[in-house]
């Protein structure tokens, strides 16, 4: 005997990354965290928070974070909704658009979590698979006819971004909502917001986890047109984000200068490490995320983060036909990097030797 729906109890739950307990001596390159600490200013709030903001309920819709959000990004605080994470948003989309005959449509390999969040709706799942460079099937997709579309732009784990230019073909071709997943926008070369004001149907998703550091905090936000905002709003939890979080937050992203920099060190240290490994003879797909997706000679991924792992060193390696054969490895710290690629070496060089 069962409790639960019978779609529940054939649902793949997420995995996610492995996540040492704390204090544990690692260099964690497997879940794509930003290396370096939050904003000062961020911290600042965190520290002189007032007791009252924890023993009241926080405000229902995060208003001094929406706010800020509304400040930096140039929209009305109406075009934007915060979030528990982008994953809190993600849920409240397929709540409200997502169900029995309204399909769910990606692009794969891509976010798992999609899948998962779209079977617990009984939404039919469309996914339209890349090629190998990663190029974005902007009319397989618009062809699916998905009431609900997603792109994560830059896409995990291949790193790789669709234009603007393809991205608002997409919105224009589908008569569902678009939703472009901007987790990563922060490392990019380009943003989507401004389809947002063409396209009633798209949905901008960010999140701080990456861009700001916080991915310990748990905040998101979505940008789009006042109606569909209102419409998310009917399905999303009560005092979905706490008062901690939203003014901290707040400051964090208030921080721009901060941000950039970071974002440029973290660009910078990208490059480095996949030029170190395409000289080590692994194929490094062209990354505009905090991570790079590799594939090392010899073709034993499985293999190479086992011994990565025994070593100390966290990778992330997907059990999956698509990716099988590669690696997503996130862009840490100078000396994380350094330790990386030392580790690495003699590991390839003996998988080399051995297939040799």
């Amino acid at each position: 005997m069962s409790f639960f729906r019978p779609t529940i109890d054939t649902l793949r739950p997420y995995v996610p990354g492995q996540q040492p307990a704390p204090g544990t001596r690692v260099v964690k390159l497997n879940t794509n965290e930003n290396p370096y600490p939050p904003s000062p200013r961020a911290l600042d709030v965190l520290r002189q928070l007032h007791e009252d903001r924890l023993r009241r309920y926080p405000h229902p819709r995060a208003d001094e974070f929406r706010e800020a959000v509304a400040e930096v990004l140039e929209v009305e605080p109406t075009w934007v909704l915060p979030g528990n994470g982008s994953d809190d948003l993600l849920t409240m989309l397929m709540r409200a658009i997502a169900g029995p005959g309204r399909p769910v449509v990606y692009p794969t390999p891509t976010y798992v979590l999609y899948r998962t969040l779209a079977e617990i709706q009984d939404a039919p799942v469309v996914e339209v698979p890349f090629d190998d460079s990663f190029d974005l099937p902007v009319g397989e997709l618009a062809a699916a006819r998905g009431a609900l579309t997603l792109v994560a732009n830059p896409n995990s784990p291949s790193g790789t971004a669709a234009s603007t230019e393809q991205l608002a073909a997409l919105a224009a071709a589908v008569e569902g909502v678009v939703v472009i997943d901007e987790a990563y926008v922060a490392f990019a070369e380009d943003d989507a917001l401004r389809l947002v004001r063409r396209h009633p149907n798209v949905v901008i998703l960010r999140t701080l986890s990456k861009s700001h550091a916080l991915a310990g905090l748990r905040l998101g936000f979505a940008v789009a047109q006042p109606a569909v905002i209102e419409g998310l709003a009917k399905v999303k939890d009560s005092y979905n984000v706490g008062a901690a979080a939203a003014c901290v937050g707040a400051a964090a992203i208030r921080d721009v200068a901060y941000t950039v920099d970071v974002a440029a060190r973290i660009r910078a240290s990208r490059s480095r490490l996949g030029s170190a490994l395409e000289a080590m003879g692994c194929h490094v797909w062209p990354s505009q995320a905090n991570f790079l997706l590799v594939r090392p000679p010899g073709e034993d991924a499985e293999g190479v983060s086992r011994e990565l792992e025994a070593r100390g060193i966290l990778v992330r390696y997907f059990d999956e036909a698509a990716l099988a054969d590669t690696l997503r490895i996130t862009i840490g710290t100078d000396d994380e990097q350094t330790a990386l690629l030392e580790t690495l070496r003699p590991i390839l060089d003996a998988t080399s030797a051995a297939t040799g």
